[in-house]
This record gives structure tokens, C-alpha cells and sequence, in this order.
């Protein structure tokens, strides 16, 4: 809810501000609480969701609305959903403290949960659970970037976390159907990128079953499409390398 007071004023309720100077000029947007970090994440898509008003302020608090001729100074142009999307990706978030710890604490809990989901032990085959790789988190001493998506994060601390434990990417598990022409020349060229080849057939095509690291699925998947013509398939079994007896996911 915004209620319009004289002509240069907006004045807006619990609003979350993000804020960035250019051009000598500070400049701010008002948000909703919680609706920054999605969109810069990609979980919020609708712009509408995240901005209380595409109005660019100087002072959001105060509801003064920045001047005509400073935008198009700062950003070479008036258009201020454009502007507030730059702000949006490029600003600072103003948030209380209490609010960026528990902002971080909730990150540093879907970091764990992501690494959780995607690795295993490459000895026993089986998953951690999220409290140990919270453990191991606090034991490398991470620490979480709010402007950072979780996901990009994730893949950091699995780099930084194969320095101290036993732990990589599981594997995915993929069957290959390649026509008969091409099958040949196409297993010797998708051979670095197999981590392990766990079945070979040929029938009227060759299909192969094997894991490949998640990294190399879209090279192999291009391969296939280019050398094959679309002729080739590929096909996603099971996303995680389960030991025997597991549940397969």
C-alpha cells in the first residue's frame, strides 16, 4: 500500500531498500521483504512481486522521489524499470542486522542442503546428511555471500570441502542408444567423459549404461546431437549413485 502525499513524495510500509549511488547520487528502490534475494537468485521471475513501485528515490524513507534529469545523468535514460533493475542487481540491500544474520543463516542452511542432495562418499557411495555438511561448513570456517545464489555457492564449498573429506559430485546414470553407423566412432569420442561403463549391447543400435560426473551430461548430450544427426538418444536413469540395496533416486 502506498499513500501519495504532495507531488514529489511516496510514502511506503514495511519495504525493504536497495540502494546505490552513481553518479555521485545515491539512489534507492523500495522493495518487499524477502522478494530481493529470490529475484537474484532466479526463484522470482515477476518484477511486479519484488518492487512495491518501479519509482527510483533518493531517499525511500522520506519518499523522495528522485529527479528526472539525475536518472537520465546516472543511467543515460528515464526508464525507470530499467534503472530499478539495475539497482536491483547491482545495489546493496538495507536490511537490519538481526535480519541479515537470519538472511545468512537461511542461506548457509539451503547451501548445505544443495551439497547434501548432489554429493556423496565416493567410498561407501552414500549421501550426507545436511547436519554433517553444516558440520564440515563451520569447519573450513565458509562463509555465506548474500549476493551470491545459493547454487553458485554450493559448487564452491564442494570444491573447498574435497580439501578435508571424502566427497564428490554422485554420479549420474545415463543409457545411450546410438544408431549402428555412427556407434562405433561416437563410444571411442564419449569415452573421457564416461566415469564408468556398467553395460555394453548391441542389437539393432548400441546402448550403453554409465555414470558420467553431472558436469559432463551437456557435452555429452551435444555430442550425441551433433554426431548423430538426432538420431542418438540419451536418457537420465537416476540422478544419485546409490549403493545396492538404497533406495534408487
Amino acid at each position: 500500500m502506498s499513500i501519495f502525499t504532495p507531488t514529489n513524495q511516496i510514502r511506503l510500509t514495511n519495504v525493504a531498500v536497495v540502494r546505490m549511488k552513481k553518479g555521485g547520487k545515491r539512489f534507492e528502490i523500495a522493495c518487499y521483504k524477502n522478494k530481493v534475494v529470490n529475484w537474484r537468485s532466479g526463484a522470482e521471475k515477476d518484477l511486479d512481486e519484488v518492487l512495491q513501485t518501479t519509482s527510483v528515490f533518493m531517499n525511500v524513507s522520506k519518499g523522495q522521489v528522485a529527479k528526472k534529469e539525475d536518472l537520465v545523468n546516472a543511467f543515460g535514460t528515464e526508464d525507470q524499470t530499467a534503472i530499478c533493475k539495475e539497482i536491483l542487481a547491482k545495489g546493496e540491500l538495507q536490511v537490519s542486522e538481526k535480519e541479515r544474520s537470519a538472511q545468512l543463516e537461511q542461506m548457509f542452511r539451503d547451501i548445505a542442503t544443495i551439497v547434501a542432495d548432489k554429493c556423496v562418499n565416493p567410498e561407501t557411495k552414500r549421501p550426507y546428511t545436511v547436519n554433517l555438511i553444516e558440520r564440515a561448513m563451520k569447519d573450513i570456517h565458509y562463509s555465506v555471500k548474500a549476493s551470491k545464489s545459493t547454487k553458485q555457492q554450493a559448487l564452491e564449498v564442494i570444491r573447498q570441502l574435497k580439501e578435508t573429506m571424502k566427497i564428490e559430485r554422485a554420479h549420474m546414470r545415463l543409457r545411450l542408444l546410438l544408431p549402428p553407423k555412427e556407434g562405433k566412432k561416437l563410444k571411442e569420442k564419449l569415452k573421457p567423459l564416461i566415469k564408468v561403463t556398467e553395460s555394453e549391447h548391441f542389437r539393432d543400435e548400441l546402448e550403453i549404461i554409465c555414470l558420467i560426473d553431472p558436469g559432463c551430461f551437456r557435452e555429452v548430450d551435444e555430442l550425441i546431437r551433433s554426431e548423430t544427426k538426432g538420431k542418438g538418444t540419451l536418457e537420465l536413469l537416476s540422478l544419485k549413485d546409490v549403493e545396492e540395496g538404497d533406495e534408487k533416486l
